[in-house]
Order: C-alpha cells, then sequence, then structure tokens
C-alpha cells in the first residue's frame, strides 16, 4: 500500500510548493503539513477533501487505493466544453481498447 505522507510530499513538490505555501492554503500549519508527510498524523476526511481539491486528484489517490491519478479538474468549463471531453475521452478510450486487445475487437464485429 502507498504510503499517504510520500504521496502527498510528491504531489507538493511536483507542483513546486513549500510546506508552508501547501499549509496556508489549507489554513493549517506548516508542522501540520510536516506531520501528515511524515505520517506521524492522519488527515481527517474534510482535509482529505481538501487536498484531493489542491492537487486535482481523487481521495483514493491520496489514501493509495487507485494507482493513477483519476480526476479530472472541469471547474469554469460549460457543460458543452465537459461533453466534448466526455467524448473525447470514450473514443480515446475505444482506440486503446482496439489497440491492445485487437482479438475481443474482432470477437465482438
Amino acid at each position: 500500500m502507498v504510503d499517504f505522507g510520500v504521496t502527498l510530499k510528491e504531489l507538493r513538490k511536483s507542483a513546486g510548493m513549500t510546506q508552508k505555501q501547501l499549509a496556508e492554503r489549507l489554513w493549517i500549519t506548516k508542522a501540520t503539513v510536516s506531520y501528515y508527510e511524515q505520517s506521524q498524523r492522519c488527515p481527517s476526511p474534510e482535509m482529505l477533501i481538501k487536498l484531493a481539491k489542491v492537487f486535482h486528484v481523487s481521495t483514493d489517490y491520496l489514501l493509495g487505493i487507485e494507482v493513477k491519478k483519476q480526476s479530472l479538474d472541469v471547474t469554469n468549463l460549460t457543460d458543452e466544453d465537459i461533453n466534448f471531453l466526455e467524448q473525447a475521452i470514450f473514443l480515446l478510450r475505444s482506440k486503446n481498447t482496439e489497440k491492445n486487445y485487437p482479438d475481443t475487437i474482432e470477437k465482438r464485429k
């Protein structure tokens, strides 16, 4: 299982944030961020949600349940834009399924 503290630290660093900057964004102390990263404390469910929003990942990703980042931030997009993205995702999945499992696709035809 992935360590929450390691995941948090990797996300913070990849976002180019210091512990202090993350703490200020979450309205907590720098020490609390440090405790999270060292796995000395566990965040509350509310804090997990805030962290997921900051890093645009799912709470499952933060907790090591998901291996990949599975979230897509669609804030400030119109319904039309979101629909376009959903269609593009469907097409990409279809393309990748055909590429990775050509025998399965042939049997369905």
